[in-house]
């Protein structure tokens, strides 16, 4: 996918919505995540389905290969440093996310639906609306995703959860919340009520990410090139 916005407003987006998504743990935890529920009834689920399951403030995406199994794809450290399937098979904590994230290294695994439901509730083929006569058949859509499973890249702006899925059940990879995101942020910035914000949003990265290229560049000139991308 062609990437709408500059490298540097790009990154500076990326770590914006790395803010929004990934909240920190409760004081005192351990990083493991809590237990699941022992069950989700699946027999309503096919083969090919595209599972969701919206958090507090994002939806993750996962696609039902049958047999209690989803595969989806999640943000973890550890594939970059061993193979042992056995390790990375365990329940992606918090920790390995975070720095997945960072590194911008993933997995596309498949989890049991109580794993990969993490507690929530689950929508099935919900996006398909969106997406009318593109909706592949079912066991093209399993096949793909099962075909991508193992390590891969990841950025949270142009191949997340979101991507693998409406490749895998429509053949196109994009992902509506990171546009949204980036329409939100373009509007704030282009609105000449909301300077102040833009600047606050700027200097707040720079208070939490530090004081560097990669931060204060884009701090001044995302505004410049978000209004030329619109």
């Amino acid at each position: 996918m062609k990437n709408p916005v500059p490298q540097a407003a790009s990154l500076l987006l990326e770590k914006l919505l790395l803010l929004v998504h990934v909240r920190p743990l409760p004081s005192g935890s351990s990083g493991e995540p809590p237990p699941a529920p022992a069950y989700y009834d699946t027999s309503c689920f096919k083969r090919g389905d595209l599972l969701e399951v919206p958090r507090t403030l994002f939806i993750h995406f996962g696609i039902y290969l049958g047999e209690n199994r989803v595969a989806h794809l999640m943000p973890d450290i550890l594939p970059a440093f061993t193979g042992d399937r056995r390790q990375i098979q365990q329940v992606v904590t918090n920790k390995r996310l975070i720095l997945g994230v960072i590194t911008k290294t993933a997995s596309i695994r498949v989890d049991t639906v109580e794993d990969f439901a993490y507690g929530g509730s689950i929508l099935v083929n919900h996006m398909d609306r969106l997406f009318q006569d593109q909706v592949l058949g079912s066991e093209e859509a399993a096949r793909r995703a099962e075909k991508l499973v193992g390590a891969t890249a990841y950025s949270l702006l142009w191949n997340n959860c979101e991507h693998f899925v409406t490749y895998c059940r429509y053949g196109s990879p994009v992902s509506f919340q990171t546009d949204k995101f980036c329409e939100t942020v373009k509007m704030i910035i282009r609105d000449q009520r909301s300077v102040l914000a833009s600047v606050l949003v700027g200097l707040a990265s720079i208070f939490c990410l530090g004081l560097a290229p990669s931060t204060t560049l884009p701090t001044i000139f995302i505004p410049f090139f978000l209004w030329m991308a619109g």
